[in-house]
């Protein structure tokens, strides 16, 4: 079992990075803002997940501990594969998981592609008591707004826009984004990317 792996990127496209080890160099299958998020040249380290195959070998990445425990439950719902788990944590944070899955709110699984509104509805079910993923506190809302920001911040420069633009687009993002957005890394991406507008 593969359960992490740290080196230099290679490269960060779409949903995979390849990470040199040691001299080897791993595919890995990572979220889209993920793969946003490291930097080709920069060492990263990965909590993995290693799904083994008949035919078939796959190494999934991701950023923290709690999206690995996320997508090792999500994967042990009936009907739930790997690519379906990885596309939930694409479009959900392990906090916004845990949270549909406290309420029964089967319909925020309903929208990632790929899941049906059978499979949603048993994935609130199996999991619900299982998700140890605590939200923060009301209180250090602006904390997590900040983390979220500065990741969003080192996506933009990764895709090419100088730090200022890019601090400038998530502070713009930021003022007129909803609390579920501030705390999502997704949609506050998607919030900057908008003000800022296509590149020249």
């Amino acid at each position: 079992m593969i359960a992490s792996v740290r080196g230099t990127v290679l490269a960060a496209l779409g949903t995979t990075a390849v990470i040199e080890v040691g001299g080897v160099g791993f595919s890995v299958q990572v979220t889209p803002q993920h793969a946003l998020a490291l930097r080709v040249g920069a060492e990263a380290m990965l909590h993995t997940a290693l799904i083994v195959r008949e035919d078939d070998l796959s190494l999934y990445g991701f950023a923290d501990a709690d999206e690995l425990q996320v997508f090792d439950l999500l994967r042990s719902v009936t009907g739930v594969g790997p690519k379906s788990a990885l596309g939930v944590l694409a479009a959900m944070s392990p906090v916004e998981v845990s949270h549909a899955v406290a309420v029964e709110d089967d319909a925020a699984f309903r929208k990632v592609s790929g899941i049906g509104p059978k499979t949603a509805k048993l994935i609130t079910v199996s999991l619900a008591g299982k998700l140890s993923v605590v939200a923060p506190a009301r209180a250090s809302g602006a904390r997590v707004a900040t983390t979220v920001g500065e990741d969003v911040t080192v996506a933009l420069v990764g895709l090419g826009w100088p730090e200022r633009v890019a601090a400038q687009a998530v502070e713009d993002a930021l003022a007129v984004a909803t609390d579920a957005d501030r705390a999502a890394v997704p949609a506050l991406l998607r919030l900057a990317l908008a003000s800022l507008g296509p590149r020249s």
